[in-house]
């Protein structure tokens, strides 16, 4: 197993006074969201986001933000090893992939028709 995710130990003081702040900023973007309805939604909507940021940003410092942040690279970095279809090969599954769903769609269709007749000849209607 990797050493980096056997490193699970519990949280310090500081990490969670940093998770209560992260915590407290989103809240407090969201509370000037809905405490300040004279604002324009722009205003407003710019509460909520900057609340946000300033708490990913705190929370990004701690240790598990620090784990956040290795996953992400490490997951960039093999996101540039996907070997990517191209356009044509993409268009191709796409198209099958509709034609599958009309074909079924056209079959449960078909089922539900002749259900709903069986029982309606079954009540007598």
């Amino acid at each position: 197993m990797n050493s980096k995710v056997e490193q699970h130990g519990s949280s310090s003081a500081g990490d969670i006074v940093k998770y209560a702040l992260a915590v407290l900023l989103v809240a407090a973007g969201v509370a000037a969201y809905i405490y300040f309805d004279q604002w324009a939604g722009a205003l407003r909507a710019l509460a909520v986001a900057g609340g946000l940021v300033l708490g990913a940003g705190v929370f990004l410092t701690s240790s598990k933000g620090l784990q956040t942040r290795e996953f992400l690279s490490e997951s960039r970095f093999e996101l540039r090893k996907v070997v990517w279809p191209t356009r044509q090969e993409a268009m191709r599954t796409t198209w099958v992939v509709m034609i599958a769903v009309a074909v079924l769609s056209l079959i449960l269709a078909g089922f539900d028709v002749v259900i709903q007749a069986a029982v309606k000849f079954l009540l007598g209607r």
